[in-house]
C-alpha cells in the first residue's frame, strides 16, 4: 500500500510558518477549509463589535461557530489571529491572508479561485496614484474602490502607496470593496481592518447590487476606522449636504415651458479612484 503525504507549503516568512504549523494541527478534525472559513468568519465578526448596530447579529454569528470547535482550538485561533496582527505590523505592505490562501492551496478546495499576486497589486496602485497628494489637496479626502476584492491586495498596495506618498490614507481614504464571496470579503476586511483603513466590505455582486449609497439591504462590513471622529463627522457633513440639494426648489415663471434637460455624459468625480483588474 503507498500512502500519499502531502508536503507542507513552501513559506516565506517566520510568520507564514507560525500560522501554518497551527492551520495544519487543526485541519484533521474539522477539515481544511471548514478551518479556514469558520477562522476568518470568527475572526471578522471580533473586529465588527466596533458597528453598534450590527454587534447582536454578528456575537450571534461568532456563537454559532464557537460551539463547534474545544477551549483550545478556539485558542489556537486567537494565536492565528495574533499572527496575522504581527505580520501586517512589521510588515504592512503585503497580502497576508492572501498569500496563505493561495500557498495552502485552498483555492482548489473553493471555487478554484485565484488571488492576483501583490506585486501585481502594487504596480496597479502605483498607476492609479500618481497625482494623490493634489487630490487630496483639493478634495481633502478620496474613495478608493475595487468591486472584486478578493483578499483585498489592490486596497492594501493603494494604501501603502499612499503612504509612500506622504498621505495618511487613515484620514484621507475611504477604502470601498466588495466581492460575491464572503470568505474572500471578510479576508479583505479583516486585512483592512488590522491596517487602520476607514471604509466597508460589501459582500455581494456587484452588478446586481453596487455599491452606491444608501448602502440598505446589503451586506456590509465596517472597518473599525470607519467609525473614527473624523470619518464620522463626514458623513455628517455629507447628509446634510444631500438633504440640502433635495430641499431646493426651482421656481419657473407662469407659461414657461421646461423643456427636457439634455442627456451629458457623466464626468467621472476626481476624488473616486476604481482599483479593479476588471475594467
Amino acid at each position: 500500500m503507498v500512502i500519499a503525504v502531502s508536503k507542507p507549503p513552501r513559506t516565506r516568512t517566520s510568520h507564514q510558518k507560525e500560522f501554518v504549523k497551527i492551520f495544519d494541527a487543526l485541519k484533521y478534525r474539522h477539515g481544511r477549509w471548514t478551518i479556514w472559513a469558520d477562522f476568518v468568519t470568527m475572526a471578522a465578526c471580533t473586529l465588527s463589535m466596533a458597528d453598534a448596530d450590527q454587534r447582536g447579529k454578528r456575537e450571534e454569528m461568532y456563537g454559532s461557530i464557537a460551539k463547534n470547535y474545544t477551549a483550545d482550538e478556539l485558542e489556537q485561533f486567537v494565536e492565528m489571529f495574533t499572527i496575522i496582527v504581527r505580520a501586517l505590523e512589521e510588515e504592512p505592505d503585503q497580502d497576508f491572508l492572501g498569500e496563505l490562501f493561495m500557498l495552502l492551496e485552498l483555492n482548489n478546495d473553493h471555487n478554484g479561485q485565484f488571488f492576483t499576486p501583490y506585486n501585481v497589486c502594487k504596480m496597479m496602485a502605483m498607476m492609479q496614484s500618481g497625482d494623490l497628494p493634489d487630490l487630496i489637496a483639493e478634495k481633502g479626502y478620496i474613495s478608493a474602490n475595487d468591486c472584486a476584492c478578493g483578499a483585498g491586495a489592490l486596497l492594501i498596495a493603494f494604501a501603502n502607496e499612499a503612504r509612500r506618498k506622504d498621505v495618511n490614507y487613515q484620514r484621507h481614504v475611504l477604502f470601498v470593496a466588495q466581492d460575491i464571496d464572503f470568505t474572500a470579503a471578510m479576508m479583505c476586511y479583516i486585512q483592512l481592518s488590522i491596517l487602520g483603513c476607514p471604509g466597508y466590505v460589501i459582500v455581494g455582486d456587484t452588478i446586481t447590487t453596487p455599491p452606491t449609497e444608501p448602502l440598505t439591504n446589503q451586506n456590509v462590513w465596517y472597518t473599525v476606522m470607519y467609525f473614527n471622529e473624523i470619518w464620522r463627522w463626514r458623513r455628517v457633513i455629507k447628509t446634510l449636504k444631500a438633504m440640502g440639494k433635495k430641499s431646493e426648489v426651482i421656481a419657473e415663471p407662469a407659461g414657461t415651458k421646461t423643456e427636457a434637460p439634455k442627456t451629458q455624459q457623466k464626468k467621472p468625480d476626481p476624488g473616486f479612484i476604481q482599483l479593479s483588474l476588471f475594467d
